[in-house]
Parts: structure tokens; sequence; C-alpha cells
């Protein structure tokens, strides 16, 4: 019988209980695939990570995610809270970390940053997201609505319709009309399974990000993804990112800015996301996603 450390953190937050749960095995040598996808649907998170010794040691580890169904090549959470753990570990696999991390992922290299207070003590870690942003096709709002329980006109379409984007993984990104709106939203899963069929040409299992404008540079989000058997995500930083990106195509002369993504309110994990959206020469150039993290439990798994 093989012991498996892991710990648990609560991501884009720093209290206990709120924010977005997340399992890291700190060590996953002599994991097959199966082996991680039956961890990760066992901790039930939206995602697992499994961190590897990386293939180019000029890196800092290969880093695997999983949801409870499957692998996915990128996620935000992911990342921030994986930072989180090996920085407060402080060596891995005999080699010291510094506070500049390079994770190998499916969707590329991830950079990481981490940002300490006093003392050391961990404060914030920062990706960079690891894809150029891409545009897919556009949703009608009567035919997004029942995907997510809502009316055709609580679905804003004044500055975009539901759109597909993704800079690493793929989103439709939806704007609500308000609060209200936001909170009767549900996920549906027989029409979104649909929905998914009509838009098969897009490869995405239609997790949808629903956002709307409480602030300036600030949004409140949720994102439902029941395909991945995740029925609603309290903290969705590659989500979050992909909006970002999306944003600066919607306005003639796009600017850089800060946005803070608040997100779980509705499932009593409030979690803040902040992004900084950066523009060269008037087009989207990259987005950087920043949170605190909180450890929460940590031991092993007996395989």
């Amino acid at each position: 019988m093989r012991e498996i450390p892991f710990v648990t953190v609560d991501v884009f937050t720093s209290e206990r209980f709120s924010g977005n749960p997340l399992a890291v095995i700190t060590d996953a040598r002599g994991l097959s695939d199966a082996d991680m996808q039956k961890i990760a649907t066992e901790f039930g998170y939206s995602e697992t990570t499994f961190v590897l010794p990386p293939k180019d040691p000029a890196n800092s580890a290969e880093v695997r995610i999983f949801t409870p169904v499957t692998e996915v090549p990128f996620a935000g959470h992911p990342n921030v809270g994986t930072a989180f753990v090996l920085a407060g570990m402080g060596e891995l696999f005999g080699q010291v970390l510094s506070d500049q991390l390079i994770f190998e992922e499916k969707a590329g290299l991830i950079e990481v940053s981490v940002q300490r207070a006093g003392h050391g003590q961990l404060a914030t870690t920062t990706i960079r997201a690891p894809g150029p942003l891409t545009v897919g096709a556009s949703i009608a709002a009567d035919e997004m609505a029942p995907c997510i329980g809502l009316a055709p006109a609580d679905i804003e379409i004044a500055r975009h319709l539901p759109t597909f984007a993704s800079v690493g993984l793929k989103f439709i990104l939806i704007e609500v009309a308000n609060l209200a709106a936001l909170a009767r939203a549900a996920s549906r899963i027989e029409p979104i399974r649909a929905l998914c069929e009509t838009y098969a040409d897009e490869h995405c299992d239609c997790a949808t990000f629903l956002y709307t404008w409480i602030g300036e540079n600030h949004v409140r989000a949720r994102m439902f993804a029941p395909l991945d058997n995740v029925a609603e995500d309290p903290a969705t930083g590659s989500a979050s990112a992909a909006l970002g990106a999306f944003l600066t195509t919607l306005v003639p002369d796009p600017e850089s800015r800060p946005l803070l993504v608040e997100q779980g309110v509705e499932m009593g994990r409030r979690s803040l996301i902040t992004l900084q959206v950066n523009v060269t020469d008037g087009r989207f150039f990259d987005v950087t996603v920043s949170g605190a993290s909180v450890e929460v439990t940590r031991g092993t798994i007996r395989l």
C-alpha cells in the first residue's frame, strides 16, 4: 500500500471555507492516468492537481489538472492554489524553489509569481494565462436562455451576444441584466447538452460563465459546468481571464485595465479574483490572474 501526500487549500480567498477548494497531490510520481482520475473523482472538487518532476529541469514542475470526470489543459484556480502550496514547501523533488515558478501543463508553460507579505509570509500568487485570445461563435439569447434557467430578456445583448472565448480553456461568456437575474440563474443539463451538440465545432463542454457589472472594473459572476460534473464553481480564474481578454474586443480603443471578479457569493463561498488585462498597440496582449489562498487540510491517500 502506498501513501500519497496531499494538501487542500481554499483559493481566491484568505478565509477558510470560502473561495474555491482545491486538492494538490504534491508528489504524483508513479500514479497512472487512471489513478489520477480516481483520486480527482474521490475529492469531488472542480479540479485536483498532480505535481510531477518537470520534463525540462529549467522548469519548476509538471502539473496535471483533473476535474471529477476528465483532464483539462489549463485552469486558473488550480495554478494559483498549487503555486501557493509549493511555495510554502520551499523545496520540490530535491530542488529549492524560487518565487518565480514555471509549470509544464497540457496548455503550455504557465508562469507563476509568488508575492509575500512581512516576514516572508505568503500573500498572493499570480499566473499569466497561457494562450492568445480566441473568440468563437455567438449564440442567440433565446437559444442560450433555456440552458441557464433564464428568460431571453435576462440576457444583456447590448454589448455582446453569449460568445465562446478562451485564453487557455473555453467558456461561453454571458452578460446578464442585473444581480437579480444572476441570482435566478441555474444550469439545465439537457438544454446545455443539446447546445454542445449544436456547437460541436467549438470543441467545448459548454461551461457557462455569467456576469453582471456591479461597479467600475468590478463584476459579479457565476460559472456552471454540468457536463464536467461541476454544478457550480465558486471561483474560475480561467473564465475570468477569458472575460477580461474578451472585453478588450468590445471597444474601439481598448486600454490596459484591472478587473475584479467576485464569484461564489450565491454558494456562500465568496471569492475575489484580481485580473490585470494588458493591451499593446490597441490589441489584447495578455492577462494575469491573482489571488490569495489558505491551507485547510493535509494528509495522505492510501492507494
